[in-house]
């Protein structure tokens, strides 16, 4: 495993060997999996990005969406439980 140096300023070097006692691991083990975490974050929100800009070129490409208010009335009706007719996508409004 490579090895990589990090410079922690002393109040946050403290901290983090606090925290790690606290949770009942190494300071290195709480290092290790705080920057793990970060990642995973990071690649969830790429993720997000990547879907969020595919269906919105979906959109662009169409012309067609559906309106906000009338999704959200549907899903609200489905979470509860009741009948819902789907909202048809209409001609994007410019």
């Amino acid at each position: 495993m490579p090895t990589t140096t990090i410079r922690l300023p002393e109040d946050l070097r403290a901290r983090v060997a606090a925290a790690a006692k606290r949770s009942g691991t190494t300071t290195h083990g709480f290092i290790l999996e705080a920057i793990a975490e970060k990642a995973e974050l990071e690649d969830r929100r790429a993720d997000f990005d990547a879907v969020a800009e595919e269906r919105y070129a979906r959109i662009v490409a169409s012309g067609k969406t559906v309106p906000w208010q009338e999704m959200r009335n549907y899903l609200e009706a489905r979470i509860t439980g009741k009948a819902a007719k789907r909202p048809v996508a209409r001609k994007l409004a410019r």
